[in-house]
């Protein structure tokens, strides 16, 4: 008698379980057992908090919503040696200055010129007969896409941008052969007069990139190479 009574208690339990689960929308899943087990909450990185389900608060306005990585964080790039030292913490930094014209606060800064150092600093991508083509088109790639606007298709510093009268002062790249491909790298990551820093868009690695592009820009030889894989001398009086 009391088994039959616990499968009749048992049998109505599972029904209760059963029928509760069932529903007239067809995008329903029913009853669910612990759904935070299996059915994760969305992460949403990037949220406006200043406007949320239409509620205003004006004090959230201009906060970045977005976590940086602590500082001196390195993400995993693989085991490939050349790879993981070309993703290394950048050794430059920015100076104090940067607080002020480029909002660069709460990170460590120097008052030494790290600009005028970095003449010394070489294009960490190194370009061969074999890998010179790929990698300029990559470069092209990342140059319309982040820098034509502003300094145009040919690098004359005559982009859409500058044409709207939106910004000036953005310089022809056939100006500056002279400087150094660790200065162009140091002025894209860090950013320079106007330009604010574009290390949170390009990786080191894509900025080393555009470097070696900006140079095609410069010298129609750069890149190519002879016969027996030497690399042509860019002659810097052929502009493109």
């Amino acid at each position: 008698m009391k088994k039959s009574l616990l499968k009749l208690v048992g049998l109505a339990y599972v029904s209760v379980l059963v029928l509760s689960a069932c529903t007239s929308n067809a995008d329903s899943p029913g009853l669910e057992y612990m759904p935070d087990m299996y059915r994760s909450p969305a992460i949403e990185a990037y949220v406006d908090y200043g406007e949320v389900r239409g509620r205003i608060d004006e004090s959230k306005k201009t906060v970045l919503s977005a976590m940086t990585p602590p500082s001196y964080t390195i993400p995993f790039f693989g085991t490939d040696s050349n790879e993981v030292k070309l993703m290394m913490p950048y050794a430059r930094l920015a100076n104090v200055s940067f607080r002020q014209s480029h909002g660069m606060f709460g990170e460590l800064l120097t008052k030494e010129d790290h600009y005028a150092a970095a003449i010394v600093d070489k294009n960490m991508i190194v370009l061969t007969k074999d890998n010179s083509e790929m990698i300029l088109s990559k470069g092209k790639e990342l140059f319309t896409a982040m820098c034509q606007h502003c300094h145009g298709e040919k690098g004359d510093g005559n982009g859409p941008m500058v044409a709207s009268g939106a910004y000036s002062g953005v310089p022809n790249y056939a100006e500056r052969v002279a400087l150094s491909d660790g200065q162009m790298f140091y002025s894209i990551y860090y950013g320079k007069g106007m330009m604010g820093s574009h290390r949170s868009l390009l990786n080191k690695k894509e900025i080393w990139t555009v470097v070696h592009y900006i140079r095609s820009l410069q010298s129609s030889n750069y890149g190519k190479f002879n016969a027996n894989g030497t690399a042509v001398v860019a002659d810097s009086t052929k502009q493109k």
